[in-house]
């Protein structure tokens, strides 16, 4: 009986969707893969691209590249659309091309990196199982083998650098000194305005051949960017007067952040189809930036690295505890405790103090320095975010579930401290 019940919920609700829904004309021009034949404002950075890879279509190689910026400022979409249009021309002069894309933080390894590197010039390698040197080796062969230009684009790569290490970048700038029919160029691209100093100088001085920077949306042109997308995503007289500018001012006020100003209009029509409306308006984009706001911050806490994860939890069990504005050590002798409980190896302290500060640069945490008079200066540290979304991660997380639940024995001498 319940199962019938449901399931005429779920006809009702799918009829109604097909009949009715009269928002997207196409909802995947919104998505941040969706790559358009027109991207405004970025004419200056698609020509600065443009000159440096296009001495490939006379068969040189072209000079590595490393592109800065913050997130949603349109450094992936201009890479790839210069690439494509790269790609297409030497198609047309017979010019031996290959561009190999990979998202550094989506594939988290160096050996993976390697992986779709292979699979790029026609090299089977098994998915994990290899020494990574074998893997480069094999890459390396096979990249002289194929008598080709490659163009390797690593995006994101200060994820991997700030996990791993420096190594692969400095495998991939020195290759060319062993190839003998090949040639190999890279693009690097940097949400962290400060990667080059996780890098080794011999990687620096190899790699920063050319350098551009991507600057932030103003409101104006992200209005624009919304705009452009929404003749193709909607259809007519669907988006109110004020939903472009609200979405456009939300975005600007978070660095002009492009992805952002998309993921409200798209989430914004997503709501306004589901309760049937036939127009977007403000309301909309207002539920929907609560929407994205949470999710963000989810999955924001949900993919960082174990040790930060770590290091997160302990300022939750300290606040749970009810010291708020936790000092550095406080911190460490809580992560110590969960990581014996956990059978992983600490870090040192000075490490912790950094991801400590990574962590606040991300906003997940707020750290202030306070003044102790004579006695000198001290960081106070305290979650960014609420406590709630913490558990709703942790408790999802096999491996890490029963810390929320955790009472170290540390937070006594901690609490003694302050009376």
């Amino acid at each position: 009986m319940f199962m019938t019940k449901s399931l005429d919920v779920l006809d009702t609700l799918f009829d109604r969707f097909l009949n009715h829904a009269r928002i997207f004309k196409d909802r995947d021009v919104l998505r941040h893969d969706y790559i358009p034949s027109y991207l405004p404002h970025r004419e200056n950075e698609i020509r600065r691209v443009g000159e440096v890879v296009a001495p490939a279509l006379k068969r040189y190689r072209c000079s590595n590249l490393f592109i800065y910026g913050k997130p949603g400022t349109g450094k992936t979409a201009v890479t790839k659309y210069v690439l494509s249009k790269v790609e297409e021309k030497a198609k047309e002069l017979d010019v031996p091309l290959v561009v190999s894309y990979v998202n550094c933080r989506l594939v988290g390894t160096e050996y993976r990196v390697f992986f779709y590197l292979c699979n790029s010039v026609g090299v089977k390698v098994p998915f994990t199982g290899l020494a990574l040197g074998e893997v480069f080796d094999r890459f390396k062969s096979g990249a002289d083998l194929k008598e080709t230009l490659l163009i390797v684009v690593l995006d994101e790569i200060d994820a991997l650098v700030k996990t791993k290490g420096d190594t692969l970048l400095y495998e991939l700038t020195r290759i060319n000194e062993s190839l003998s029919r090949s040639k190999l160029s890279i693009i690097g691209i940097s949400n962290d305005l400060r990667f080059k100093e996780w890098l080794d100088p011999r990687v620096l001085s190899s790699l920063s051949e050319e350098e551009l920077v991507f600057r932030p949306y103003n409101a104006a042109e992200l209005k624009d960017i919304l705009a452009e997308r929404a003749k193709i995503a909607f259809y007519d007289g669907v988006l109110s007067d004020g939903t472009l500018n609200l979405c456009a001012a939300l975005a600007a006020a978070e660095h002009g952040d492009a992805r952002r100003a998309l993921d409200l209009l798209r989430v914004a029509g997503e709501l306004a189809e589901r309760e049937g409306a036939k127009q977007i308006v403000e309301d909309h984009v207002r539920l929907a930036e609560k929407r994205i706001e949470h999710n963000r911050i989810f999955e924001a806490v949900k993919n960082l690295p174990l040790h930060s994860k770590l290091v997160l939890c302990s300022v939750y069990l300290l606040a749970k505890a009810n010291i708020n504005d936790a000092i550095t050590g406080d911190i460490y002798a809580v992560y110590c405790e969960l990581c014996a409980e956990t059978g992983i190896a600490p870090l040192t302290q000075r490490r912790v103090s950094t991801l400590i500060s990574e962590l606040d640069a991300v906003g997940l945490l707020n750290s202030r320095v306070v003044s102790l008079g004579r006695y000198g200066r001290t960081k106070k540290i305290r979650l960014g975010i609420g406590r709630s979304i913490i558990r709703e991660v942790f408790q999802n997380d096999e491996r890490l579930g029963s810390l929320i639940g955790y009472a170290p024995k540390c937070l006594s001498k901690a609490k003694d401290r302050r009376n």
